[in-house]
């Protein structure tokens, strides 16, 4: 079924409207599929916007033949670069007022047909959703671990213990997920790029969610490219990942899990992390790298001069002279068990 522009829904209501925003920085390579996309969903009543920070490919060219082409297709120009948060924030502002949904799709990803329909369906069957993610297609991987199926609803305080208690589940990326328009406008920024300079997007939920719930479709909804963008390039050069979820759990930890799990799970990554930054000092890494992991270290309130590298040296040292021996001790004890 498709759901056009003041069509009614199974449960007698119209069709909300749905935003849906590509923040865009030269990505002239990608964008024609990304927007074919989005207007060749069996949903029909959505905004399009296209905010253009700037770009200097031929980005403008071609979001201006889409907005010529189709009457939802709206493209907003950024009189300065912004950065990749405020770029979002611009297509926020856009919104329109009657928007229901907001719908994030990156410039190199794209979604397949029944994104929108499945999602709003899910959003629209339950109002205490405030987040909806699906699976997603990551070039030739299923990933997001999702909910057990068939449920389509957790508590969100219950996903966000989840989430810090466990890596391996997240809520998804900005183009995996629907927001409820009401979730979005409660902040005047709803990205905090300060805080978390590269993985704001999943702080957010922390911040949000707890009165709203988190809802998942149980389908592959969505395309993302294993890009090599600045933001990823760099996050990957000054190893964020670790760092920026140890932030999570110090800052919001204390909202979801006991003192007991909180305990529990700071000694796991901050035992990592220490691992993590020792086997890095080897590696002669840069000062941008260690200025990244002195602020890290200061919010947490932990020691990163020079004596503390060297520490974490040793530490890695003897990791590694240790890692040999356990395997041994392992195997041994794998093979007594298996000849009893």
């Amino acid at each position: 079924m498709t759901l056009g522009e003041g069509a009614v829904s199974a449960s007698g209501k119209s069709a909300p409207l749905v935003s849906v925003v590509t923040p865009v920085y030269n990505g002239a390579e990608t964008l024609a599929q990304c927007v074919e996309s989005v207007i060749s969903q069996t949903y029909r009543n959505f905004e399009y916007l296209i905010v253009d920070n700037c770009s200097s490919d031929r980005t403008a060219e071609v979001a201006a033949g889409f907005e010529k082409r189709d009457s939802r297709v709206r493209v907003v120009h950024n009189k300065k670069f912004l950065k990749v948060s405020e770029n979002h924030h611009a297509g926020f502002r856009e919104m329109s007022p009657a928007s229901a949904y907001c719908k994030i799709v990156h410039a190199d990803d794209w979604i397949f047909p029944e994104c929108l329909e499945r999602m709003v369906a899910l959003g629209e069957s339950q109002p205490s959703v405030g987040l909806v993610g699906a699976y997603r297609l990551s070039e030739r991987w299923v990933t997001f671990d999702g909910l057990p199926y068939p449920s389509t609803l957790v508590d969100g305080a219950a996903a966000c213990r989840r989430t810090l208690l466990n890596d391996e589940f997240d809520f998804g990326s900005p183009t995996s997920t629907l927001i409820r328009a009401e979730v979005l406008r409660s902040r005047d920024r709803f990205y905090d790029e300060d805080s978390y300079p590269f993985h704001f997007d999943l702080a957010v939920w922390y911040e949000i969610l707890g009165p709203w719930d988190f809802g998942f479709v149980h389908q592959v909804l969505t395309f993302s490219r294993c890009s090599d963008s600045p933001l990823t390039s760099k996050a990957g050069r000054l190893g964020t990942k670790l760092a920026e979820r140890l932030l999570m759990l110090n800052d919001f930890g204390p909202r979801f899990l006991s003192r007991e799990e909180l305990e529990a799970r700071r000694r796991e990554l901050l035992r990592d992390y220490s691992r993590f930054l020792g086997r890095e000092t080897f590696l002669r890494r840069g000062e941008d790298f260690w200025s990244y992991h002195a602020a890290i270290l200061e919010r947490l309130g932990r020691s990163h001069g020079a004596l503390a590298r060297m520490e974490l040296g040793v530490m890695a040292i003897g990791d590694a002279l240790l890692e040999p021996m356990r395997l041994f001790w392992r195997g041994l004890g794998e093979r007594r068990a298996g000849a009893a």
